[in-house]
């Protein structure tokens, strides 16, 4: 498997036979932030190793089509040494004899771009300078793809929204124009974004990296890992929640102490409508519980929700419940009708 991985994701290294990237790909600036990134799609496995590059304070490349590896950090060397992206695209490819082949996109920290499509790359393959964007592709099904990518990107300039998150939308807006022309063939996606002071976890400035490495809407996986490790709008559903199970909750909790302890019994939902909400003060008595039976709880700083109803809780509170006098039981009841 790792021999199977190099060979795909470092085409244009000794491998060999390089893997030609059809493949679209926007790098971006936030000035106001600062952030540079780069989100890339392709019809070829593990694209995350051979396209995307990003440095913090410094410049993002892709690197693509009759793919150079070494072109992605080579090129941000060049920018953290001063090199204008038009400067450093051109010492790259001086002396390559396959030029025409290859294809870059170019950002820095001030927000200079470039991009280089070689003639002999397509069809369909072409690039664009937008605001503070390049966007790039090749083997695509036509220039369709590349414009939507820009003009989704500059849609949601200043908005207030997360870089990542407009690149993840400019990349779905590329892949449902038709994107890559090539079909019934592994996918896969990255995104990559760095800050120019806040450090990830391996102490570099990338504080985002997301790879899918294979899967058949390898975009929407992006997006969903995204907002699932980020806990944006829409990874879960939300409603209200409310039902017998709550006054279940609500009775077993009194019963055993934790609810209402001042109170000699529970009104039934039809006389007090709240009974069937889960609401903080029942939200408090389950954390209560949780620490009195040794469950964890939202305080411990274990990743654990206040609140939390799960099968180990329910299981605790029921035999707690069981063991209880008979007497002393309040348990589930029905209403009278």
């Amino acid at each position: 498997m790792l021999t199977l991985l190099l060979l795909l994701a470092i085409p244009g290294s000794d491998a060999p036979a390089p893997e030609e990237n059809g493949t679209f790909s926007i790098c971006a600036l936030d000035p106001g932030t600062g952030e540079l990134g780069v989100a890339v799609t392709t019809r070829v496995p593990f694209v995350g190793r051979a396209v995307p590059f990003v440095r913090g304070g410094v410049g993002a490349v892709a690197t693509q089509a009759l793919t150079v590896v070494r072109y992605g950090p080579s090129g941000l060397d060049l920018l953290e040494k001063g090199s204008a992206p038009e400067e450093a695209i051109a010492t790259l490819l001086k002396e390559d004899d396959q030029r025409e082949r290859r294809q870059l996109g170019m950002i820095d920290a001030k927000g200079r771009i470039a991009s280089f499509t070689g003639k002999e790359n397509g069809p369909y393959a072409g690039d664009r300078r937008g605001r503070n964007c390049a966007v790039q592709g090749n083997l695509l099904v036509g220039p369709e793809t590349l414009d939507a990518v820009q003009r989704t990107f500059e849609a949601s300039e200043g908005t207030g929204r997360e870089l990542p998150d407009r690149l993840l939308e400019a990349l779905a807006a590329g892949q449902a124009a038709g994107g890559d022309k090539r079909k019934g063939l592994p996918q896969s996606a990255a995104l990559v974004i760095a800050h120019p002071t806040e450090t990830g976890r391996d102490g570099s400035h990338v504080t985002l990296e997301i790879r899918v490495d294979e899967h058949s809407e390898p975009v929407a996986e992006l997006r969903r890992i995204y907002d699932a490790t980020r806990r944006r709008l829409g990874w879960r559903v939300l409603s209200e929640q409310r039902g017998p199970d709550v006054v279940e909750l609500k009775r077993l909790l009194h019963a055993v102490g934790f609810f209402r302890k001042g109170v000699g019994s529970l009104p039934f939902p039809r006389g007090d409508e709240s009974m069937a909400l889960f609401d903080a003060e029942v939200a408090e008595a389950v954390e209560a519980f949780r620490k009195d039976a040794g469950l964890p709880v939202a305080a411990d700083g274990l990743g654990y929700p206040r609140g939390l109803v799960d099968p180990p809780f329910v299981a605790a509170l029921r035999a707690r419940h069981g063991a209880l006098p008979a007497e002393k039981r309040e348990g589930p009841r029905r209403e009278g009708r």
